[in-house]
């Protein structure tokens, strides 16, 4: 009776051999460490997130002569320039104002009696306009230029650019006049743009 009992226990585990190697080729395990490399492996589809996709604004890709437009006027010396052409029409507009209300403009020091001519008026205003221009300009691009190359090496963009930006410009422009003045310049327009910075911020 046990010996026809093992006979047929033999003869089904044979019979189910074939059939349960077949089936475990056909349905390999999966590795959980496949997984995760096509999840955050190597094996990972890199896919563009495009904000057309995601719900946004689709935005066009930008050509290599946009993003080199973009890589010059984000540079210094454009940043500089800019400040430069600004600072002189801001100055030369404030220097032609302050001469427009100057009661003394156009009078000659050695003739104070002598009551000035309009061409006298408007070359003095012109000559005070052109003064005021050159030294914004030249103080827009050197605040300019510093403070670029001081956000570039610090690799942040906060107040403190402004400040330090404020001290080096002062204190070159100041320097000219002696140590005691370049000081005080640097710690002018230091305050200055730490106010400024402030305000904006």
């Amino acid at each position: 009776m046990a010996a026809s009992t093992g006979a047929a226990n033999a003869a089904a585990s044979d019979l189910r051999g074939p059939a349960s190697a077949d089936s475990s080729t056909d349905n390999p395990t999966i590795q959980y460490s496949a997984i995760l490399e096509h999840l955050v492996g190597d094996k990972r589809a890199v896919k563009e997130l495009s904000p057309g996709v995601m719900g946004g604004l689709p935005v066009p890709f930008k050509s290599d002569e946009q993003k080199m437009i973009e890589r010059g006027m984000e540079s210094c010396a454009f940043k500089s320039v800019l400040a430069c052409v600004g600072g002189f029409v801001l100055g030369g507009a404030f220097g032609v104002f302050t001469a427009g209300i100057d009661t003394n403009v156009g009078f000659d020091p050695k003739d104070p009696l002598k009551t000035p001519s309009a061409r006298e008026v408007l070359k003095d205003m012109g000559q005070r306009g052109m003064s005021y221009a050159k030294n914004f300009a030249i103080v827009g691009a050197m605040f300019s230029c510093t403070e670029c190359i001081i956000e570039s090496h610090r690799g942040k963009s906060d107040w403190k650019n402004g400040v330090y930006s404020g001290c080096v410009t002062g204190g070159a422009i100041g320097f000219r006049a002696g140590l005691k003045a370049g000081v005080l310049g640097c710690g002018g327009f230091a305050a200055f743009s730490a106010a400024i910075e402030y305000y904006l911020r």
